[in-house]
């Protein structure tokens, strides 16, 4: 099921070869703009018009009311109510750690430079809702948010027809155990438009007002929107279909690695999986295994089109450094490590978003438990940007507080540099406070 890529010859290609997905985030903008461009002239209607085109239903109303949040905590199973209050308990403790700390730096008599983080105002958190159910995703995008301070926040996530146009309830309990009300029944492009944008006052619906961050995973459409409106808001790393890519060896399970390839597969036809092995043996069994586990499993079609599709494959490396060297060159969103010394070996990858070391770490775990953050990069933008995580939603300010004595100090350097660059009018305005 799964292609096997030799990559032990001196002269292999690796960027070319590590398996990347036909439809990338780049080539679905321009499909993106024309709903953008909608939303921002019709409004609310338009949202409701789109959301009835790509996911088959109209919601009663874009925001979700208070009642029927409340009533999904209420009814909610309570094992599932105790799975993510344990989600949100680990979560915190982990968010809570990242605050940075502010610093006062004396520079001198006279010379103070403050860093001082401060939260984002208002963020718009997107929660996917198409072919799965994720509160575990409203989990990962609040618990970070509120961690830094964030004053406001909005979910979107898209309706469901069989709840009667409203999102899944297990969503909306989770909204509720975290605290938050402000809930819209949109998804896709249109919804992170909406957030984006925000909505003038209606007949039918209160204003929306604009966010000044959109985070949150998504299909290919939901990542192609955020970087269409990069710029008119911020928005947190390209998190598009699910990647797992496993580092192993011949000590590895290659039933437990089987599984583990399986379980990102069935997000979405377009997850990624993919195995980097310096052993043929251990990649002959695992593809043995994925054939024995993926007949009859709950998303058996969408599993085998991810893991037959060309993001997905098994590459065969020389030895561990060689597996390394790929593993950076591919920037996966999840990379497990099934080696020996699987901590040396994963401290050695530079690219990735978050590392799952030895056996018993699957990216599961972190999908809803471990107490890290399940937003990740993807597309190979590991190389760059980071997880969600609590910085995210946190701007450095830097407070100059400078006396005439401190400023009397660097004066003639700046006025040296200033006119050097051919702007006198710098150190002039530095001059003049000398002068008094």
């Amino acid at each position: 099921m799964l292609t096997v890529t030799d990559l032990r010859g001196a002269d292999a290609d690796i960027t070319a070869a590590v398996p990347r997905a036909e439809t990338d985030v780049a080539s679905t903008v321009p499909s993106v703009l024309p709903i953008i461009e909608r939303v921002r002239a019709e409004g609310a209607a338009a949202v409701l018009d789109l959301g009835e085109r790509f996911d088959g239903v109209r919601p009663p109303s874009l925001r979700v009311p208070d009642e029927t949040i409340r009533a999904a905590l209420e009814t909610l199973e309570p094992a599932v109510r105790a799975g993510l209050e344990e989600s949100i308990r680990r979560a915190r403790k982990v968010h809570a750690a990242q605050v940075p700390a502010g610093s006062v730096v004396d520079l001198g008599e006279g010379a103070v430079v403050e860093n001082r983080w401060t939260p984002v105002d208002r963020v718009g958190l997107y929660v996917p809702g198409g072919r799965a159910v994720y509160p575990s995703s409203v989990v990962m995008n609040v618990v970070p948010a509120q961690a830094a301070g964030v004053g406001s926040l909005a979910v979107a996530t898209p309706p469901q027809a069989e709840h009667g146009g409203w999102p899944h309830p297990t969503v909306l309990a989770a909204c509720a155990l975290l605290g938050v009300d402000e809930v819209y029944a949109a998804g896709g492009a249109q919804a992170v438009a909406l957030l984006a944008l925000g909505l003038p006052a209606t007949d039918t619906g209160p204003a929306v007002p604009p966010v000044a961050m959109v985070t949150g995973p998504g299909n290919v459409f939901v990542a192609a929107a955020k970087r269409a409106l990069l710029g008119t808001v911020g928005v947190d790393a390209e998190a598009g279909p699910s990647e797992i890519a496993v580092i192993a060896d011949e000590t590895a399970r290659a039933d437990w690695v089987a599984a583990d390839l399986i379980s990102q597969a069935e997000h979405d036809p377009l997850a990624a999986s993919v195995l980097i092995t310096d052993s043929p043996a251990l990649a002959a069994d695992v593809a043995a295994q994925i054939e024995q586990q993926v007949p009859g499993a709950f998303h058996e079609e969408q599993i085998r089109t991810a893991l037959t599709g060309r993001q997905s494959g098994i590459l065969l490396v020389r030895d561990l450094d060689h597996a390394i060297e790929v593993a950076d060159a591919y920037a996966a969103e999840h990379l497990q490590v099934h080696t020996r010394e699987a901590e040396r070996v994963a401290r050695r990858v530079r690219n990735a978003g978050a590392l799952f070391v030895g056996p018993h770490s699957p990216v599961p775990l972190g999908d809803y438990c471990a107490g890290s953050n399940h937003v990740l990069p993807t597309s190979g933008t590991a190389r760059f940007s980071s997880g969600l995580n609590t910085a995210t939603f946190l701007r450095l300010q830097q407070l100059v507080r400078y006396e005439a004595a401190g400023l009397a100090e660097v004066a003639d350097d700046i006025a040296a540099v200033a006119e050097d660059e051919g702007l006198p009018a710098h150190a002039e305005a530095v001059r003049l406070r000398e002068a008094r």
